[in-house]
């Protein structure tokens, strides 16, 4: 299937992408462009929203619950997967994040095989996911040889947050201001916006520009492989040369636009489930301090619908106001064929 993705049929490409995806409940209409797939965005517990124009920079994709009310899905979403109906998390003690079967909800910001780089707009209100910008350009990741885009699913953690006032211990850097970041190793390619719930296996701790930013590695719940996957060690025997090809392109992606190699904590090796969930449970802690705070930190956009404790809740109608602020949604715009080049690094 890999090669069809690279094929110039945007058309092609969703139809692939329709094969490879269970949790999608219908493919509306085929792809105008990369990285715009016309879903019927269902979940579960979720659905998504689509504003702007596709490929643009005004794109978002803005989040709500099956009862039609707008969220944040970095401050609304569960961190916890057992938790979702729970709409008053931080007034609550959080539950261990050390038991071995625990389930997280994860955030899809990036199918695997495509190049856009699609992000929580963590500085914008409800904190739609959008398209990255440097330099007034859309950005796109390169194609490191021998690898078409994202290696994985790739998303982010809600409630989590890696705070830049906070020193990690062993590695002695400050966090990126961002959600936890996690690589979904699983067999289904997902979608923008998509929700699941993912079994943590390990983590790498990458250093972006002297900045920490944690990747953990963790498989959809649903997915076929997950009973076999239960730590990062079932991975390297399972799968030889998955996580050596994933230091290796976190390793190089910014090169082909002129930065230097990313490095890494611990000589690069991967820690365990243990150490991982660890992580995550102090990255939920910074996460709900932030919530609490009364003005925003490091431009941070806290509204939130379900946070009762946070000064920034607000109501369902504020929060629909945001959304409808926003352009309707239109045509999608081309994307160059200069997305496709391979970069030998």
């Amino acid at each position: 299937m890999r090669p069809l993705l690279m094929r110039s049929s945007l058309s092609c490409l969703a139809t692939v992408f329709g094969s490879f995806s269970a949790c999608r409940n219908k493919l509306v209409t085929q792809a105008a462009a990369l990285p715009h797939l016309y879903y019927l965005r269902k979940t579960m517990h979720y659905q998504t929203e689509e504003r702007g124009q596709p490929n643009s920079s005004d794109y978002r994709i803005y989040f709500k619950t099956k009862e039609d009310k707008y969220i944040s899905p970095f401050h609304d979403i569960p961190l916890i997967a057992e938790t979702e109906q729970d709409n008053d998390v931080p007034a609550k003690k959080p539950k261990k994040m050390n038991e071995s079967e625990v389930l997280y909800n994860m955030v899809v910001e990036v199918p695997r095989w495509t190049n856009a780089k699609m992000e929580i707009a963590t500085k914008e209100p409800l904190n739609p996911i959008k398209q990255d910008v440097k330099k007034g350009k859309l950005r796109y990741v390169a194609n490191i040889f021998p690898h078409k885009g994202y290696i994985w699913n790739y998303g982010a953690l809600p409630q989590t947050w890696e705070d830049p006032d906070h020193r990690d211990k062993e590695t002695k850097c400050c966090g990126d201001n961002d959600p936890i970041d996690v690589c979904e190793i699983g067999t289904q390619v997902c979608f923008p916006g998509q929700v699941i719930k993912v079994k943590v296996l390990g983590i790498l701790a990458m250093i972006d520009e002297g900045e920490m930013d944690w990747k953990v590695i963790a498989i959809n719940a649903q997915d076929p492989d997950a009973k076999n996957l239960n730590c990062i060690d079932d991975v390297r025997r399972s799968r030889p040369g998955h996580l050596e090809a994933t230091v290796d392109w976190f390793r190089k992606y910014k090169v082909p636009d002129g930065k230097p190699e990313n490095q890494f904590g611990f000589n690069g090796e991967f820690k365990d489930k243990d150490f991982a969930n660890e992580i995550i449970k102090s990255t939920h802690e910074h996460w709900r301090a932030l919530v609490q705070r009364n003005t925003n930190s490091g431009g941070i956009e806290c509204k939130n619908i379900s946070c009762s404790e946070s000064p920034f809740n607000c109501s369902a109608d504020e929060a629909r106001a945001v959304v409808k602020s926003a352009p309707a949604l239109g045509i999608a715009n081309t994307v160059s064929s200069d997305v496709n080049n391979w970069h030998f690094v």
